[in-house]
């Protein structure tokens, strides 16, 4: 026979063994005083345990790694004051912890390229219409780039139409890529891309910043410019966008980035290894020169050197000199350029609209007034572009060894009479006045371009050829 199995207790057995032996008062009050504080130890325990189970169940706060991202910023049991998250009782010294600690690196946000349609390597991308969208174009807007100079802010300069930065260039035979300026920033990591020329390049390279800078945040961008070499530098993706002032690639005394308004411009064909060093280890260079072969038929070509204090210079035909200007790029480019790193481009000749006879408009002043670009001309366009430097071109660019791809901008840019600056730039570093600005047969800049604008569409050609060879 088993014994009988006692019930068991939540109290010791100790405590029991002394209630069942009775005695005196005092026993019985010192039993009464134990049990009591027992049951208050046994209270506080379970209090205890039940507060370590809710604080250690799930619903009670997420249990999350170390480092956890949301927008950029580390998730913690904070609360917000002003633009800082701050723990809800903190020390100076845990302040300067809890900064530290949410000090992380900037979220990149990567593009998304499927739907990006790259045009087929046979689609003449340069051969087709101004078509107008205002929907997709402007591609940024005039007062949101920070980084553009007075030049080219028309509309802050006073122009009162904007049409001219709503029309997109359509190819016939094929669409350029939707632009995506995070999309290219990926394609530009860890490289460098310059624009090495004069102020058309100049204009194309502020366009190209305006393009990217909208999707990097304050503080992560920054420009410098020291001697001929201007730097626009994006952090978070270690590029940089750059100009390098050569208005003829070669030597010449137009040199200096700022004081170069010379009217004797004389030039070095054969000198080139000056400007050349700077272009070195560049990944993506274009080239463009022509404008200021444009103010004489004939260049001055220098006997001898600039720093042996030559003065002496015999005047050239301007496609002669212009020849042997690019024979001497080319030859830098065929012996200096890795075409497995580097991708060379060479941009036509940017066109001046400066006879408005040249559009059958017997009633204009050069581009000033224009709001549309050239429709329906019942003869072959001619405002002036020296089509002989342009066939020079063509002709050294493709008996290279190292492949450069041509960016023909010329044909469709003279359709563009409506872009340029005109009357709403500056002069000599100073906004034109009001009497200045009524005088466009004087003053109007019929060279340079407004931004946003015609140059967006040049580095659209940039960007498809960027995207498609990389």
């Amino acid at each position: 026979m088993q014994p009988s199995r006692r019930k068991s207790s939540f109290f010791p057995a100790e405590i029991i063994a002394m209630k069942q032996a009775g005695g005196g008062r005092k026993n019985y009050n010192l039993n009464v005083f134990v049990v009591v504080f027992s049951i208050f130890l046994f209270a506080c325990f379970m209090y205890n345990e039940d507060v370590k189970s809710i604080a250690e169940f799930p619903f009670s706060r997420p249990n999350r790694p170390e480092t956890q991202e949301s927008n950029g910023y580390e998730v913690d049991s904070t609360v917000w004051i002003g633009s800082r998250m701050k723990p809800r009782s903190e020390t100076p010294e845990e302040t300067q912890e809890t900064e530290k600690k949410i000090e992380l690196p900037a979220v990149i946000e990567e593009e998304d390229d499927s739907d990006v349609e790259i045009p087929p390597e046979d689609c003449d991308v340069f051969n087709g219409d101004w078509v107008y969208d205002n929907v997709t174009h402007p591609l940024y807007k005039e007062d949101e780039c920070e980084f553009l100079t007075e030049q080219v802010t028309c509309m802050r300069n006073g122009r009162r139409d904007s049409t001219y930065q709503n029309w997109r260039w359509q190819p016939r035979q094929c669409s350029l890529p939707k632009f995506k300026p995070r999309l290219l920033l990926q394609k530009l990591r860890g490289k460098r891309l310059m624009f090495v020329g004069d102020s058309l390049n100049r204009n194309q390279w502020e366009s190209m910043i305006c393009l990217v800078q909208s999707v990097v945040p304050p503080g992560r961008k920054s420009l410098t410019k020291k001697g001929s070499l201007s730097v626009f530098r994006i952090d978070d993706y270690n590029a940089t966008v750059e100009f390098y002032w050569a208005p003829f690639i070669v030597e010449s005394n137009s040199d200096d980035p700022t004081m170069h308004s010379i009217l004797n411009r004389i030039i070095m064909p054969e000198s080139i290894d000056k400007h050349g060093e700077n272009w070195k280890g560049v990944d993506f260079l274009i080239f463009n020169t022509y404008i200021w072969w444009m103010n004489t038929f004939k260049m001055k070509v220098l006997r001898g050197s600039f720093d042996q204090g030559s003065t002496e210079y015999d005047e050239i035909e301007r496609p002669i000199a212009y020849g042997r200007v690019l024979r001497t790029w080319a030859q830098w480019v065929d012996q200096n350029i890795d075409p497995n790193r580097t991708s060379v481009f060479f941009t036509s000749m940017s066109p001046l609209h400066i006879k408005s006879l040249d559009w059958n408009n017997p009633d204009g002043i050069k581009c000033a007034k224009e709001t549309y670009p050239i429709f329906n001309m019942t003869t072959q366009l001619e405002v002036g572009t020296d089509r002989r430097v342009f066939a020079v071109a063509v002709n050294v660019t493709e008996s290279m060894k190292v492949p450069v791809y041509f960016v023909n901008i010329t044909s469709l840019s003279e359709l563009r009479k409506d872009a340029h600056t005109s009357v709403h730039t500056i002069r000599q570093g100073k906004l034109l006045t009001p009497e200045q600005q009524a005088d466009p047969i004087n003053f109007a800049d019929c060279i340079h371009w407004c931004l946003p604008g015609l140059p967006d569409t040049w580095n659209e050609f940039l960007y498809s050829r960027i995207l498609s060879h990389s």
